[in-house]
C-alpha cells in the first residue's frame, strides 16, 4: 500500500487522555511506519529486564508524573529508547486502548508515519530495534490457541523472522490489520 492512502486510512482525532480504573498503570507506546514501502518500528526488550523480557514491542511506556498527557509518555519513550524525536504534529492518530494481562496497563497507542527516518540508536530498555515490512508481515496474523490467554478473546500473535508477536502489540497490530484488510 502506498504511503500517502495509508496515511490518509490510519488517520484520526487525537485525544492523549484516556480514563483508567484504579487497577490499571496508564501508558503510552508510538506505532511509527516510514518508507514509500511502509515498514514499521518495533523492538525487542532485553531478556535481562524485569518485565516484558525478551518480547517484541512498539516504542512506549508508563505516564511519567512530568509528562502532560499520554502523547508526551510516547513521544518522550520513544526518543529515550530508540533515538527517534517525532513531534506532535506529526502524529497522524491513535489506535484504541489495549490493557496487558500481566502487568495490569492500560496502553494508549497513538500512529505516527514518516517519510524517512534518521538512524536509531537504543537504550538499555532495547536489545534490538526491528524495521518490518507492514503489509507482508500484517498478513502473519494468527488467532492465539494458547489456552494460557483464554482471559481474553482477542488474543493474536504475528511473526517476523521466526520471532512472535503477542499479547498487548499483537492486539495494536490486529488493530491496523482489521483498518486495512478491506482496503
Amino acid at each position: 500500500m502506498h504511503f500517502d492512502k495509508l496515511k490518509s486510512i490510519l488517520s484520526t482525532p487525537i485525544n492523549p487522555e484516556i480514563q483508567s480504573d484504579m487497577d490499571c498503570k496508564l501508558a503510552a507506546v508510538l506505532v511509527v511506519i516510514y518508507g514509500e514501502t511502509p515498514v514499521i518500528i518495533m523492538t525487542e526488550k532485553p531478556k535481562s529486564m524485569k518485565f516484558h523480557a525478551g518480547e517484541i514491542s512498539f516504542p512506549g511506556g508508563k505516564l511519567d508524573v512530568n509528562d502532560s498527557n499520554l502523547l508526551d509518555t510516547a513521544l518522550r519513550e520513544t526518543s529515550e529508547e530508540i533515538g527517534l524525536n517525532v513531534s506532535k504534529n506529526e502524529i497522524i492518530g491513535q489506535l484504541n486502548p489495549v490493557k496487558t494481562l500481566t502487568t495490569g496497563f492500560l496502553i494508549l497507542p497513538f500512529v505516527s508515519m514518516l517519510k524517512q527516518i534518521p538512524p536509531l540508536v537504543t537504550n538499555s530498555e532495547v536489545e534490538k530495534i526491528l524495521h518490518i515490512p507492514l503489509n507482508p508481515f500484517l498478513q502473519t496474523v494468527a488467532k492465539d490457541s494458547d489456552p494460557s490467554h483464554n482471559l481474553m478473546n482477542e488474543m493474536y500473535t504475528f511473526e517476523y523472522q521466526k520471532q512472535i508477536v503477542w499479547g498487548a502489540s499483537a492486539r495494536i497490530l490486529k488493530q491496523i490489520e482489521n483498518t486495512l484488510r478491506f482496503i
